[in-house]
């Protein structure tokens, strides 16, 4: 009998250490399937888009990466009189430069 998953999980590949099969002790489906949603979602766009992406990102004081994270996530552009939101990428920013595996 198949084991409920926790409340917690959201069924992604894991994220520990373990020397089994890359997508741990679940689905080997579940795991193609998050790696191909992954594989297209960052999949490079056109010249032209990555440099308004990285032009916009840069005047609203972000990287590509938290620009672009931010239309994957919410499927909008961030506007000028996002400040809140932008205010919180760079908190979060702070937060991930602390390192706990070094």
């Amino acid at each position: 009998m198949a084991r409920r998953p926790k409340r917690s999980d959201n069924g992604g590949p894991p994220l520990d250490d373990y020397d089994g099969p890359p997508w741990g002790k679940g689905d080997a489906f579940v795991f193609l399937a998050w790696q191909a949603a992954h594989a297209k979602a960052w999949k490079a766009p056109s010249r032209e888009i990555m440099l308004m992406r990285l032009d916009k990102a840069e005047r609203r004081g972000l990287t590509y990466e938290e620009y672009t994270l931010e239309i994957l996530e919410r499927g909008r552009h961030l506007q000028e009189e996002d400040t809140e939101r932008i205010a919180e990428i760079r908190r979060a920013r702070k937060r991930r430069r602390f390192n706990h595996f070094e």
